[in-house]
């Protein structure tokens, strides 16, 4: 089978898997697919920071059991400690990982690899609990934004790419194939806006926005799997690489879009 070939069968595969799950799951099931997502990526994320086998095991299995108890351990002052993951999300997605690309940091210590970790897979799991629970509808839509620009840069980058985009990050991705992300995701905003009732010219803007941190989720695990010297972050996704290689533009995206839903439901 070709890679390409390799590639869409894996993403049929998984869509036939979560779609079902996030229309269907009731919250505890639901809860219980997203932590073993969590404790998939911790352990990639883990040995892509070259933890040992041992303690790669065991930084997955804790942010997995934090994943399954959090919510019932904290009780009432879980919606609580869910708003602080996002905005510790927020934080470090609009300041700290642009920074972090423009400056090249490495961070190859343990510690601050460990902490990255849980900031980038905590709050994409908090966001994935929010999303659910206020409909299927809402949590597909998002990540429908992520889907849809994934899979047109990649063909539009394959066709069309001249151009690098980021050279010494990820050299494959291209200013074509993100202009073949905003095309496609201008038709999805469109569809979006005939299907919801909302007005098209905000919700442009909001998916533009999403689309620049699909790129910059994206960009940063590049850098991190450059530095560490490794092509992708596993091998269970024939086609895809590692599970933290599919959810990449999502621990950018999900947790952001988290917020913005967060605050119109707080707003006035």
């Amino acid at each position: 089978m070709t890679p390409l070939l390799s590639r869409i069968g894996t993403a049929v595969l998984l869509l036939a898997v979560f779609v079902p799950a996030a229309l269907w799951a009731p919250a505890w099931l639901w809860g219980i697919l997203m932590a073993g997502v969590v404790g998939m990526a911790a352990y990639e994320w883990a040995r892509l920071s070259h933890f040992s086998l041992l303690s790669a095991r065991v930084y997955a299995i804790v942010l997995t059991l934090c994943a399954l108890l959090l919510p019932y351990g904290l009780a009432g002052d879980w919606p609580i400690f869910q708003r602080v993951l996002i905005v510790l999300a927020i934080v470090f997605w609009l300041l700290v990982a642009p920074l972090w690309l423009l400056g090249r940091w490495e961070a190859s210590r343990v510690f601050v690899r460990a902490a990255i970790g849980i900031v980038l897979l905590l709050p994409t799991w908090a966001a994935l609990l929010y999303l659910h629970a206020r409909g299927p509808a809402v949590l597909l839509g998002v990540m429908a934004v992520v889907w849809i620009a994934d899979t047109a840069a990649y063909f539009s980058g394959r066709l069309f790419g001249r151009h690098k985009l980021a050279p010494a990050i990820s050299p494959g991705k291209t200013w074509e194939g993100v202009a073949g992300a905003f095309v496609a995701l201008a038709v999805y905003t469109v569809a979006l806006s005939l299907w919801s009732a909302l007005p098209v010219r905000p919700l442009f803007f909001m998916v533009c926005g999403l689309l620049y941190l699909s790129v910059l989720g994206d960009l940063f695990e590049s850098w991190i799997k450059r530095v560490s010297g490794m092509k992708d972050s596993g091998d269970t996704l024939p086609g895809h690489g590692g599970v933290l290689d599919r959810i990449d533009a999502l621990t950018s995206t999900l947790p952001i879009a988290t917020g913005m839903w967060m605050w119109l439901e707080h707003s006035p």
